[in-house]
This record gives structure tokens, sequence and C-alpha cells, in this order.
């Protein structure tokens, strides 16, 4: 059986205006991880990315930098439960 693990993750910086859901959302087809994206009031942009361990970890790396015109100033993880996602869907 595979482990599948959950995170959700806020980036802060200048990641809202800059393509951050769209590339997330290409990011995690390649990874093989689901979840969700979403831009938040605040100007942060929430992500839960579901899957393999290995596979979340490198949607970590991809949110830890962003998009070309990101600028990422920081990052807090935390684990939540899984849902069973295996798409990422971008929400408003």
């Amino acid at each position: 059986m595979t482990t599948t693990v959950r995170r959700r993750v806020r980036v802060h910086g200048r990641v809202q205006g800059v393509g951050f859901r769209w590339s997330t959302r290409e990011a995690a087809r390649r990874a093989g991880v689901g979840g969700v994206v979403r831009n938040l009031p605040d100007g942060t942009v929430e992500a839960e990315v579901e899957g393999a361990p290995d596979a979340v970890d490198a949607m970590l790396a991809f949110l830890r930098e962003g998009p070309p015109a990101a600028l990422v100033t920081g990052v807090d993880v935390e684990e939540v439960p899984t849902l069973g996602d295996t798409v990422l869907v971008v929400s408003d």
C-alpha cells in the first residue's frame, strides 16, 4: 500500500497576479498530486497538495520558488488529513 500525505501550504510574497495558481496546477499534474490552490484576501496563496510523500515534497519545492514572475518570501507548511484528491483544482 502506498502512503499518501497532505500538506497545507501558505505562500507569502508577490504571489498573486503572477500566474502562481495556474503554474501550481501544471506542476501538480507533472508531479501526480491532487488538492486545491487559491488566492487569499491577505495577498497570500494557499495550496493543499496530496499524494505520495516524494511527489508532495516535489510540490513543496516548487511552491518555495513559484513561477518566474513570483517572488516568494516565505512558506508555512502544516500536515493535514488526506481527502483522497487526485487532481489539483484552482479555486477563487
